[in-house]
């Protein structure tokens, strides 16, 4: 009789925990090594989905490896070679960064982010990906009573997963620095390790009993039903669609909702509770429940996240697309966990899952940036996903082809009005309105799945089209660091005559205006006014900076150089070459070219370029990478603050553009500045005046002495007052941020 037959809550117990506890690593990893890396490339969501794929391919190459050594070794083989491996594993201990890392600053960054967690953490990061399938696979042959259908365990390790993934933002981040996570996570590493070494005990003990007995069963049971292709194909959609799925949505949110880190982690818990559903007993009562609620939920989703988004705050829009992605995830893999095969396939159905998954997460990340020129790859990925639905897997190729005559036909209908009527923009209500009840007349047509998939995807993007021609979109590029678009909008002048200007935008973020005539191009806007703070000081001090050598982390569209003299030195910190370019094509914006056209532009991470500069270089440095809600947590650290003063004159100024939808920053600066003995005033602006695309903004100055912004205090051109003081959080450092305690 098999060793803990009869014993079986301990053996339960031993590979519950050995399961949950490699999830909860490797889920504490993925946002420990993000959030080392983020600061070298700007903060960028780019670098999460970056570093997503990595994941994902290692869980392939660990997931294989799982599958080749339980499919072609004996028990006794299978543990010297996995306890081997981990052994060898532990020589990258204590995890760790490569010392004097430069990332690329002209190319795109992907591989050399693949390489540099490869060389960090790669041979851990393995042994974490092998656990769930090997784990799994060495229970099955047990002879445990449930050993036949090991699947639960997945539940266990996404539990973890999950677990992790919450706890890291609330509680792991606020109370650890990074040093110390790394520490930590080193020894849960190692205590890891000897979990799984007593799996493999207890296989080789069983394994012997077994064989001394001569019960073992092959390693290929003749019961189990041969696999199809077709079967091994529909695996691999149902997994590849969720994984695209979850990256598109993480650049969506970032992109159209709101560029906040925090938010990064909605998508994921959603995808991680999926599967903890679906391979529970839970799956059965809900997974027909979730197919009938898809449809109907998808006729609001659709009309007010695609047709008519500007009717809902932001929180309702998220609310919305997180709901659809939840749905999607939950049939598909719904559909996975119900197809799951006999435990002697196991480890061939996690290594198509994995492997699909991978695929979808290098769709996003390789092919999409190339493809498409905004974030097209997510309605793909939502239509792909209702062509999921169980009941299209039993369709022949005739019954597919007669249910896309109804999408074609509609989509000849919208492409004929699209380029026929000249005035498309004049019918927009509608237009709108005509969508909506197509969406709620489609919904009758959702057991033809095929039709009813390609009728939403002609609907989703006939409402695309329609705000993109809206926007008036002059150019629109997408590059790792996001989408870059310039439109065209217009204003009435004081004669309520139109006037055109120019608008650079970061997704949803507005990063610059300008207004074209001859009269107003040399006139800063938006976030740079003349009566706003930036306006105040360079007035206030405007007898005094004849030969300031100034610096400006963050370009926009250049407009603060539109405050500079002839006798002035400028340089322009700018981590995406595209805005770079943007910035100096005449054609969209002209401040650099009228009003700076000698100033020096660096393209990098702005912390790593000061770095080369000569100490007490600077009269005046302008953080300026702040005014998007992704905040580079890098730049505001003690140890950045120390930099940057170390770049500045003994008199200079440092300033930061704090405007954020989000984050409470002015916290941030506050705590710093009474640390480290700053004097510090704070304007936080709102126009008095209805003039043309001047807004509200928020700046805080910094100096060594408040003799040095004695000039602003005392003006009578602005309202600059002395900063709140903050006790409630530690200071910002390196080692330790938390995005958390500053949430607004």
């Amino acid at each position: 009789m098999p060793i803990f037959q009869n014993r079986s809550t301990p053996l339960i117990l031993l590979f519950v925990s050995t399961l949950f506890s490699s999830a909860l690593l490797m889920f504490i990893l993925q946002p420990l090594f993000g959030k080392l890396l983020l600061p070298l490339l700007g903060g960028t969501p780019a670098v999460w989905n970056s570093c997503m794929v990595f994941y994902q391919s290692l869980l392939f190459i660990g997931y294989l490896y799982a599958h080749l050594i339980a499919s072609r070794l004996h028990a006794h083989h299978q543990v010297i070679v996995h306890l081997s491996v981990i052994a060898l594993s532990l020589l990258a201990l204590p995890i760790a960064l490569p010392e004097n890392l430069i990332p690329p600053t002209q190319s795109n960054p992907t591989i050399w982010i693949f390489s540099t967690l490869a060389f960090a953490i790669g041979l851990p990061f393995f042994i974490l990906s092998t656990t769930s399938p090997l784990m799994q696979k060495w229970f099955s042959n047990m002879g445990h009573k449930n050993s036949a259908d090991p699947y639960f365990l997945y539940a266990a390790s996404n539990t973890g997963s999950l677990v992790s993934l919450l706890s890291y933002p609330f509680f792991i981040e606020p109370n650890w620095g990074l040093s110390s996570q790394q520490a930590d996570w080193s020894m849960g590493y190692f205590g890891l390790c000897i979990f799984i070494a007593l799996c493999g005990v207890v296989l080789w003990k069983n394994y012997q009993v077994s064989q001394s007995s001569e019960s073992e069963k092959p390693i290929l049971s003749e019961q189990a039903p041969t696999l199809s292709w077709k079967t091994k194909i529909y695996w691999g959609a149902l997994a590849f669609v969720p994984s695209s799925l979850l990256l598109g949505l993480t650049n969506f949110i970032s992109t159209d909702i709101a560029s906040v880190p925090l938010l990064w982690i909605i998508p994921l818990t959603v995808y991680l509770l999926s599967f903890v559903i679906v391979f529970s007993r839970w799956n059965d009562k809900s997974h027909g429940w979730l197919i009938k609620l898809q449809p109907l939920f998808f006729i609001p989703f659709v009309a007010y996240a695609f047709i008519n988004p500007a009717d809902l705050p932001y929180w309702a829009y998220l609310g919305f697309h997180v709901i659809a992605f939840f749905f999607a995830v939950m049939v598909c893999h719904g559909e996975l966990a119900a197809q799951r095969p006999h435990s002697t396939h196991l480890t061939t159905y996690y290594l198509i899952m994995s492997f699909a998954g991978m695929l979808g997460g290098m769709f996003n990340t390789f092919l999409a940036p190339f493809v498409f020129n905004g974030i097209y790859e997510y309605p793909l990925m939502i239509i792909a996903a209702l062509l999921l639905r169980p009941s299209a897997a039993k369709l022949n190729s005739k019954e597919i082809a007669m249910q896309l005559i109804d999408p074609l036909l509609l989509l000849g209908i919208g492409a004929g009005m699209y380029f026929s009527v000249t005035n498309l923009i004049g019918y927009f209500d509608g237009i709108v309105i005509s969508l909506i009840i197509l969406t709620i007349a489609i919904y009758f047509l959702r057991k033809r799945v095929v039709a009813y998939a390609g009728l939403t995807g002609v609907i989703i993007c006939a409402a695309m089209s329609l705000h993109h021609a809206e926007s008036h979109t002059l150019m629109q590029e997408r590059t790792f660091f996001g989408v870059m678009a310039v439109r065209e909008s217009v204003l009435s002048d004081e004669n309520n005559q139109p006037e055109a200007y120019h608008e650079l935008f970061h997704g949803t973020t507005k990063h610059g205006a300008q207004r074209l005539i001859d009269a107003e191009s040399k006139t800063p806007l938006t976030y740079y006014s003349r009566p706003s703070p930036m306006g105040q000081l360079f007035k206030t001090f405007d007898h005094a900076n004849e030969n300031w050598n100034i610096g400006v982390v963050g370009l926009g569209a250049g407009a603060l150089a539109c405050y500079a003299k002839p006798s002035q030195t400028w340089t322009l910190y700018e981590i995406d070459p595209l805005v770079v370019d943007i910035a100096k094509n005449t054609d969209y914006f002209t401040y650099l070219s009228q009003c700076a056209p000698n100033a020096i532009s660096e393209v990098g991470d702005a912390r790593l370029s000061l770095q080369n500069k000569p100490d007490g270089s600077f009269d005046l440095l302008m953080m300026d990478a702040f005014s998007s809600d992704a905040v580079p947590t890098h730049l505001l650290t003690k140890e950045a603050i120390e930099l940057y003063f170390k770049k500045l004159k003994p008199n200079g100024i440092l300033a930061f553009h704090i405007t954020n939808r989000h984050l409470l920053l002015k916290k941030v600066v506050s705590i710093h500045a009474e640390q480290m003995h700053l004097a510090a005033l704070i304007n936080e602006f709102k126009p008095q005046t209805d003039a043309p695309l001047i807004v509200a903004t928020d700046w805080v100055v910094l100096a060594k002495n408040m003799d040095t912004l004695k000039p602003l205090q005392t003006s009578q051109i602005g309202s600059w007052q002395k900063m709140p003081l903050y006790f409630d959080m530690p200071a910002w450092t390196d080692d330790f941020t938390n995005i958390v305690s500053i949430w607004k």
